[in-house]
């Protein structure tokens, strides 16, 4: 975890405290996930595939969880409040982190990639 830490350094205090929260909570829920830094952001995998990742902004976070998952949640993130594209959806730092979407979302996505061997999924 500390890799992972170590790249919210450059976020203000309340913002690097939220995001290292999430990450602590992520590891907790998921001790099997293995929390890594690719792409200069924190992600976490599981087997060596990629289940969720963050990017963070002035004005807030990025979840990308991959598209399918994104199609799949897409209610749900609304109902959360959050702004989404295709490929990602955004917490803004003011708003809640809805842990009971984040925890659907990751064991949807390591169930569903569980006999998945490459890194991210085929594209459909």
């Amino acid at each position: 975890m500390e890799e992972v830490y170590r790249s919210l350094a450059g976020l203000e205090e309340e913002k690097r405290e939220k995001m290292q929260g999430l990450f602590e909570w992520i590891h907790k829920e998921f001790p099997q996930l293995e929390p890594i830094i690719k792409w200069n952001q924190p992600m976490f995998t599981d087997h060596g595939t990629y289940i969720i990742g963050f990017s963070f902004s002035r004005n807030h976070v990025s979840v990308s969880p991959e598209v399918k998952p994104m199609r799949t949640f897409a209610d749900k993130i609304a109902e959360a409040g959050y702004d989404q594209t295709k490929n990602i959806f955004r917490i803004k730092w003011h708003q809640p982190i809805d842990h009971a979407l984040l925890r659907e979302m990751i064991a949807t996505n390591i169930n569903e990639k569980k006999e998945y061997s490459k890194f991210w999924r085929t594209p459909e």
